[in-house]
């Protein structure tokens, strides 16, 4: 009986060590490692904004797809950027290119975004798993997070069970059908976004390959 206890505790002990050393978050944006060109996106299955399963290795295999890891429909800057690769939408198709557009947005969020387009999808990554893959996810110091919650009624996801919240470092990438990384641009300044010119530039380059 006492080695069934003992062992059953050993088991637990175990799992929550590897539940927290699982966790890929920065402890600041500055400290965020971007995965760089040249590296796969990592199989994962999210969510739209219907609450259906998408995976995206499967969305990546239907052409060269244009990734935009946001922070949330809450935030300006975000919502600009989105604005404005939607104006260039149509040169990126001509391009053979779609976008996927993720933020830790529930679908029940998402489901209130104006954007309505084949080309133009946007996905739920409410846990951060894949803003965790992608090395840009960081958490806000106790300060901010309270701005956030007070001012922007923002919801976070606590991942670590304790008052801490997180959220993606902003980011663009340029991946081709098998998931590989061409470009990307990631910044800790949440307030500098990537240009339209050379989004398409960059786009331009994989197509031409």
């Amino acid at each position: 009986m006492l080695k069934s206890i003992l062992l059953s505790c050993i088991f637990l002990l175990t799992f929550h060590v590897s539940a927290n050393t699982s966790l890929n978050i920065a402890p600041a944006a500055e400290k965020a490692s971007p995965l760089m060109p040249g590296l796969t996106i990592p199989a994962l299955t999210l969510k739209d904004q219907n609450g259906k399963n998408v995976v995206l290795a499967e969305r990546f295999a239907e052409k060269t797809t244009v990734l935009i890891v946001y922070r949330g429909g809450w935030c300006p800057y975000c919502s600009k950027q989105l604005a404005n690769v939607q104006k260039i939408e149509a040169e990126l198709a001509d391009l053979g290119a779609q976008i996927i557009a993720v933020s830790p947005d529930s679908p029940e969020k998402l489901a209130e975004t104006k954007i309505d387009s084949p080309n133009y999808q946007l996905l739920s990554d409410d846990s951060l798993v894949l803003s965790q893959a992608l090395g840009l996810a960081f958490y806000l110091d106790d300060k901010t997070a309270t701005i956030y919650r007070n001012k922007l009624g923002v919801n976070f996801v606590s991942l670590d069970g304790k008052a801490k919240v997180a959220l993606p470092v902003p980011a663009v990438f340029v991946i081709d059908q098998k998931g590989l990384v061409h470009f990307q641009y990631a910044n800790p300044n949440y307030k500098v976004r990537l240009t339209e010119n050379l989004l398409l530039a960059a786009v331009k380059s994989v197509a031409e390959q």
